[in-house]
């Protein structure tokens, strides 16, 4: 029998994961701050539990998919947190972005208690993560990462182990920090067609299968085309992550004056109330000028 697998946070990313978990056979449980956000997956034959340390008690391996760095700290630091509670022997696996050094916390600590922690974030966004072909970038024991492939393999299809404690984190920092240049890019060619004259659908046909093509090319920027701005991807969870890029590029002394623009434009959407729309939502700095 599959082990039980314990879910927590059930966003626009990890509603999907879990389900593709339940679906392959795992037993499930399930927690979110917002039990309404459960009831596809109770549906389906998950369990849902009332806290995070009930929960952590009645599952063998833990995913977390959470929101923000200090909400991963108390989730798995907290007095109440995964890490007190859980048994020897489980495996914890972190597959919100967040810091690397505290990718490095948690493993040190679930090591003394010999429990076997993974920092393993993703990439892909909302499709990726319905049509179960996430890029799943994974820090921590080797042998660790090899017990939980199977896993991850229901829930993506490049994962790729990344070496020791904060590999993935670290992984995942330069996937964000590719992505803030190239959005620039995008927005800038779409203001160019449009202001050209050009049907900025028709130039997607072109440019997006050449040399500068990429994912928020061919994904992103159709629904920019269409004013659809919902979230695949929070802005607020970008600046996030290039917050924590940027701190860890000055630590390590290196230039990065492309992520320092974006996070600086990316600022200035989310003040302007767009916090909660989706990454696609840059465009609208031209739009307005």
């Amino acid at each position: 029998m599959k082990q039980t697998v314990g879910f927590i946070g059930l966003g626009v990313m990890g509603n999907s994961m879990a389900k593709h978990i339940i679906q392959a056979g795992y037993p499930l449980n399930v927690y979110t701050r917002t039990k309404e956000k459960a009831d596809e997956l109770i549906q389906l034959g998950a369990e849902w539990k009332e806290t995070v340390s009930e929960l952590t008690k009645d599952s063998e391996i833990i995913i977390t998919m959470i929101g923000f760095p200090k909400d991963v700290e108390e989730v798995y630091l907290g007095k109440d947190g995964i890490l007190q509670i859980a048994k020897p022997g489980t495996y914890v696996i972190d597959m919100t972005t967040s810091q690397p050094t505290l990718a490095k916390k948690i493993f040190e600590q679930a090591r003394v208690k010999g429990i076997y922690a993974l920092d393993a974030p993703v990439s892909g966004g909302d499709v990726g993560a319905k049509e179960a072909r996430l890029a799943i970038m994974v820090g921590g024991a080797k042998e660790a990462f090899e017990q939980c492939k199977p896993l991850f393999e229901v829930m993506g299809q490049n994962i790729v182990y990344q070496g020791e404690a904060g590999a993935g984190q670290h992984t995942k920092m330069c996937n964000q920090i590719a992505i803030a240049s190239g959005m620039i890019g995008v927005c800038e060619a779409i203001a160019y067609a449009e202001k050209s004259g050009l049907d900025a659908t028709n130039v997607l046909k072109s440019i997006s299968t050449g040399a500068a093509g990429s994912w928020s090319l061919s994904n992103l920027a159709p629904r920019m085309l269409a004013d659809d701005f919902e979230p695949g991807f929070f802005v607020k969870h970008f600046i996030k992550d290039m917050g924590i890029a940027l701190e860890e590029s000055t630590n390590m002394s290196v230039k990065t004056p492309g992520l320092k623009l974006a996070h600086q434009l990316y600022e200035q959407l989310a003040e302007s109330g767009e916090e909660n729309s989706g990454t696609q939502a840059l465009l609208k700095l031209w739009q307005s000028s």
